[in-house]
């Protein structure tokens, strides 16, 4: 139904508007970048400000012609099905073929929110209601872990093949996203042995639901910050990793993946200089702030491709060595690492990437 989409670089990507941003615009010239300079992907995180996830991803694939975008991620209980379900169809039209839906379970109050805990078994269902809706399915007495649908639908003339990743990192989760999900999109700040970690959960669940091993594509995320200033680096790997350890739970769970002290971070969030900032890091703290906040990070807390062009290079390749299908670039826009995307071509393994299209999973 819709043409294989092949850039030069399939297996490379870019976060799309990465952080906080009050300038949703700018994801236009990104992405337009990023698919001149032959990158394969783009992923579109969500914040309830200027991020709305169908808006950006919208806009991206009117601008496009190429690339392939995804959500990465939004919360699988925030919508209901078929409004999930007709954002999914909708965009991959729009973008004929060039759409993929990352879910995440999210971190927060859900309940104070008026909204449901994401379970395992919530997750499965949603995941298979999805792509029951877009093979234009007609559901009726439906009664799940998701609720009671008296009648839920999609018009029978849809036909929509979207792929669908999963968004996150928890080893439990993992695993049960390799039973399910096409693909999964990990995390920042993930050292190569988390990573590997990381995958090989998605193979176990893989091979407990009896799925052919390799079937689900996993994505590294890689903050790159080349040849950049001290107040650019602070705002792009040490403001984006403070905000990721201020959130319960999810600050939590990235300590215990790498294996770092959690007493580390419980004196990191105690701190004055945290405490005085009022919000998240990287959304409204001050260079001076930053500046106070890297001093309760330890450098081994900061996995990421920093320095030259051929030393970013060399650990977007170690990605792959630790066991990634594809990368996924953070914190810099596709012009900043244009010099490291140089560096990468030499280097490229390209035997591992014979044959892929940009499609993520």
């Amino acid at each position: 139904m819709y043409p294989d989409y092949t850039s030069k670089f399939p297996e490379l990507g870019f976060y799309g508007l990465a952080g906080h941003t009050r300038s949703p615009r700018d994801i236009l010239q990104q992405v337009r970048d990023a698919e001149s300079m032959g990158l394969g992907n783009v992923m579109i995180s969500e914040r309830a400000d200027y991020k709305e996830i169908s808006a950006i991803c919208g806009a991206v694939a009117a601008v496009t012609s190429e690339i392939f975008i995804g959500t990465s991620a939004t919360n699988l209980n925030k919508r209901h099905p078929t409004v999930t379900a007709s954002i999914g169809s909708t965009l991959n039209r729009l973008s004929e073929g060039r759409f993929a839906l990352g879910l995440a379970k999210g971190a927060g109050n859900f309940k104070a929110q008026g909204l449901m805990q994401i379970t395992f078994e919530r997750e499965r269902e949603f995941v298979d209601l999805m792509r029951r809706l877009w093979r234009g399915e007609t559901i009726t007495n439906y009664t799940g872990a998701l609720g009671d649908y008296g009648y839920i639908a999609m018009p029978a003339y849809l036909d929509e093949d979207v792929p669908l990743l999963y968004v996150g990192f928890g080893p439990k989760s993992l695993e049960h996203a390799g039973s399910i999900y096409d693909g999964t999109h990990l995390h920042t700040f993930m050292s190569d042995q988390a990573l590997s970690d990381a995958v090989a959960a998605v193979r176990r669940g893989e091979a407990t639901a009896g799925r052919e091993a390799g079937v689900v594509k996993n994505w590294s995320v890689l903050a790159t910050a080349c040849d950049v200033s001290e107040e650019v680096y602070l705002k792009y790997i040490v403001a984006r990793l403070g905000t990721y350890l201020q959130i319960p739970g999810y600050g939590d769970m990235l300590v215990k993946i790498n294996g770092w002290d959690s007493d580390v971070l419980k004196s990191f969030r105690t701190h004055e200089a945290v405490k005085s900032i009022g919000g998240l890091i990287d959304s409204v703290a001050t260079t001076q702030q930053i500046a106070e906040v890297a001093k309760l990070i330890p450098e081994e807390w900061r996995p990421a491709a920093v320095g030259n062009a051929k030393e970013c290079a060399r650990r977007w390749v170690d990605q792959f060595d630790a066991g990634a299908d594809g990368v996924i670039i953070h914190a810099s826009t596709p012009e900043e690492i244009e010099p490291v995307l140089a560096e990468y071509e030499k280097i490229r393994p390209v035997e591992r990437f014979a044959g892929r299209t940009n499609r993520p999973a």
